[in-house]
């Protein structure tokens, strides 16, 4: 089995959701297409962020124009969601939970989608923590080039209209993430639900791969095996199973990592980092046997990666210069052997 799915991580991420009859797999186009969609969310915002309930939705309206140039418009039940970023001090604009019916959906551009999250621009009028979404929007693409078993992601261009307001509106970039049950269902695998894991349950090459990518990024705010406090396992990252066999890691929530450099971001004081910025290797010592293939493949990758990175609408040229230049701070580090085995293969971890 392990080899089979190291096999496939090197498959291009293909996003289908399988039909209910159990035949041909219908295409999801949310995430196939690549390009941003405008969409206008009317909803009565002012509630939404004096309440920030993840429990509560409230009704709206979802609108976009399809390629014929006509005006589609979905019944949209909202609510805010997360943790940290749900904390009215962090972002006065919280993420949000869009659900979607699912027989209105057919036929549109969100076919096959019924609930979605929505990473939103957290500070209303702040140009700069839009352009934090965006480099965690292209922190997604990254690895949705790296493997199959990734999140797809897909850029908004949100007019957001507050129905309590009269009307009153706001022009701001978002990103949709594939729900982590349309992601098992496109993986043709199945979500792991349990407190916690073993690293000997890990596929090794998956894990490895993820934990380099980790480091790519410049983030320590995950774990493969623990939930966070309370929380089922595993921390900003969704367990698969294929065919019973090792558990697949899949990663998720990059806005603390050293890419993204968001002000609020602070490293887990228990790690020997004094910011974000500074990257720190959390794989497990065991996996270095997949080392070699993991960077290989960031090798290999390396001209699509800043293809990726030119191709991020919105972003300004400070930021994608700065992306650029922590990308090349990663290549730098795993330049030779022995970059590698200073700053990877010395720094692993033993088992818990």
């Amino acid at each position: 089995m392990t080899r089979i799915i190291t096999l496939l991580l090197l498959a291009p991420i293909s996003l289908f959701a399988q039909s209910e009859t159990g035949g041909a797999p219908d295409v999801r186009p949310l995430f196939v297409n690549q390009d941003t969609l405008q969409v206008r969310i009317e909803a009565p915002l002012t509630t939404l962020l004096r309440e920030r309930s993840d429990t509560e939705y409230l009704t709206g309206k979802l609108a976009y124009t399809d390629a014929s140039g006509s005006e589609v418009t979905l019944d949209l039940e909202l609510r805010a969601r997360g943790r940290y970023r749900r904390q009215r001090d962090t972002c006065p604009f919280p993420p949000v939970r869009l659900n979607l019916k699912k027989k209105q959906v057919m036929g549109t551009e969100f076919a096959g989608e019924d609930k979605l999250k929505l990473v939103t621009h957290c500070r209303n009028g702040s140009d700069t923590y839009e352009q934090y979404v965006l480099k965690e929007y292209l922190a997604y693409k990254i690895f949705n080039a790296m493997t199959e078993y990734s999140f797809g992601a897909r850029l908004f261009q949100v007019t957001w209209v507050d129905t309590e307001r009269d009307g009153e509106t706001r022009v701001r970039y978002g990103f949709v993430i594939e729900d982590d049950e349309l992601l098992a269902e496109r993986a043709d695998a199945e979500l792991i639900q349990v407190p916690m894991l073993r690293y000997e349950q890990l596929d090794a090459a998956q894990a490895n791969l993820v934990a380099v990518y980790e480091y790519f990024i410049g983030n320590t705010d995950f774990s493969m095996v623990h939930g966070a406090k309370d929380d089922e396992c595993c921390h900003n990252t969704a367990p698969l199973s294929v065919d019973g066999g090792a558990y697949l890691p899949v990663p998720y929530d990059f806005d603390f990592s050293g890419l993204v450099n968001a002000r609020y971001a602070e490293p887990n004081p228990k790690l020997s980092i004094s910011s974000v910025t500074r990257r720190l290797y959390r794989g497990l010592c065991e996996h270095n046997t997949s080392m070699d293939a993991s960077l290989a493949l960031f090798r290999e990758k390396e001209p699509e990666i800043r293809q990726i990175v030119a191709s991020v609408e919105g972003m300004d040229d400070k930021t994608r210069d700065w992306a650029l230049g922590y990308i090349d701070g990663f290549y730098e580090d795993t330049a030779d052997a022995k970059s590698v085995e200073r700053n990877l293969l010395k720094k692993c971890l033993s088992r818990d």
